[in-house]
């Protein structure tokens, strides 16, 4: 994420090695950092702080460049000798007489020092006659034919258009439908990213890129022609990481959806946005692994659930509400979250490589539902989950477990149940059942096992609207 010229970004203290660490959002939270805590951090943290992004490429970035040319110093040059002999060419040439002389100093030099410059001149006799015969020989030829090296030829001009299901194809075509979200409140500044969803000048993009601002603050867009414009929220889900924004623009082409059920490991991938503030980048890389089960956020309150899409194309703070296009420029997710690396110092890393998308099937259906109402509707199954157990898989508490009523209810769930698989799955925690579900539709059929009493037990039950709960 970048920040305004005039902003400091906010580092959270370095997290507990012991405590596992959940993946962060790219576009991660910032605020900024009075003069105090500045010098109080730079005291204490083995890394300065960063300044904020520039508006262009950081100059490392461009001396980095430069370091990819050049010659190794410890790579052998060519040594050359004397072309072969052409017929009739009279070689060897002539020696040519030795120069004579100049001054004093070869009558007067001290032996040792007159060997030095005997030598030297030795040399220079060696390199005349050298050059002579390389010389004799280009004349010798030249004058036996009356063949004349032509100019080399004018290069052609470069060929720009690109063939179809290529990266810059997919990218030229994208980039004008993919916008630069600016946000600025009392809590700071940031950058995110997000795309055109249809003609109307609605965009997609994260919750947590404009949750900032959702009380009040300055919200913008920017298009891909430098073109700003203010922003209004239309409406945004803190449990799906997603929200829709609306621009006074009916004049742009909106990005297609894709399928992201059609997915496989292994698929090529594109990701679009504007990685710390560096608007209309693309990476691309594949689809590392899917139904990844990633539980995004700060708090409880602020926490996202994700069925995601893993991706090694590079996403970075910056990029989340950028889409993830297959390759043939459909959306198949909204990229959101990236893994933190657990030894790091600091609330947000770099792309690792490991980068997740909720995928479009979910991303499209909950856009819909903020346009149409403002709001999400969450599948649930009317349980509260234990946070404190410890073992495999996801229990439900032993009192108050189960509300009356619910599909929980009906389908005969307990309290104290531990549901151990999903879908045939294997649910390992809380998280994961949470994720699982939301990533199905209100209304659906599931069937859950659960450990009973040191007993398996199949159940099946619909799942309900969480308005309805």
């Amino acid at each position: 994420m970048s920040h305004y010229p005039d902003e400091q970004p906010f580092r959270e203290p370095a997290p507990d090695p012991a405590t596992p660490q959940a993946p962060v959002h790219p576009s991660a939270w910032y605020r900024p950092m009075s003069s105090d805590e500045e010098v109080a951090a730079a005291a204490t943290h083995p890394i300065a702080y960063a300044a904020p992004a520039p508006e262009s490429a950081p100059a490392s970035v461009l001396e980095s460049s430069h370091a990819a040319y050049g010659v190794s110093p410890t790579q052998p040059m060519p040594t050359w000798g004397p072309p072969p002999a052409p017929a009739g060419a009279g070689w060897p040439p002539p020696s040519a007489p030795s120069p004579a002389p100049v001054g004093p100093s070869a009558a007067t030099a001290p032996v040792r020092r007159g060997g030095v410059l005997a030598a030297a001149a030795g040399l220079g006799l060696v390199a005349g006659l050298l050059g002579g015969g390389v010389g004799g020989w280009a004349v010798a030829n030249a004058t036996k034919g009356t063949t004349v090296a032509s100019p080399l030829p004018a290069p052609n001009p470069g060929v720009t258009a690109r063939p179809d299901g290529s990266i810059a194809k997919i990218a030229a075509t994208a980039l004008p439908s993919v916008v630069t979200i600016k946000t600025k409140s009392s809590q700071g500044s940031g950058t995110g990213s997000g795309f055109v969803i249809d003609p109307s000048g609605h965009v997609l993009t994260n919750n947590h890129v404009v949750a900032s601002v959702a009380d009040g603050g300055n919200l913008a867009v920017e298009l891909g022609d430098g073109t700003r414009l203010p922003a209004t929220i239309v409406g945004r889900d803190v449990s799906y990481d997603l929200a829709v924004l609306k621009i006074d623009r009916t004049d742009l082409v909106p990005l297609e959806w894709g399928k992201s059920s059609d997915v496989v490991v292994g698929d090529g991938v594109i990701a679009v946005g504007a990685p710390l503030g560096l608007e209309a980048s693309v990476t691309s890389g594949i689809v590392s692994a899917l139904n990844r089960p990633v539980a995004a956020g700060r708090s409880s309150s602020e926490a996202s659930y994700i069925n995601a899409i893993q991706t090694d194309a590079a996403i970075n703070p910056g990029n989340s509400g950028g889409p993830l296009l297959d390759m043939s420029g459909r959306v198949i997710g909204v990229n959101s979250a990236i893994a933190r690396d657990p030894g790091s110092a600091g609330e947000v890393s770099g792309n690792i490589g490991v980068g997740f998308a909720i995928p479009s099937d979910q991303a499209a259906k909950t856009a819909q539902q903020l346009i149409a109402t403002g709001k999400a509707e969450h599948p649930i199954m009317g349980v509260r989950l234990d946070s404190s157990f410890e073992g495999i898989g996801a229990r439900i508490r032993d009192s108050d477990g189960i509300t009356p009523g619910s599909s929980a209810d009906k389908a005969g769930l307990k309290n104290g149940d531990v549901v151990v698989a999903f879908e045939g799955r294997r649910v390992i925690d809380a998280n994961q059942l949470i994720v699982a579900i939301r990533s199905r539709t209100v209304g659906e059929t599931v069937k859950l096992t659960v450990d009973r009493d040191g007993q398996r037990v199949d159940v099946s039950l619909t799942l309900q609207s969480s308005a309805a709960s």
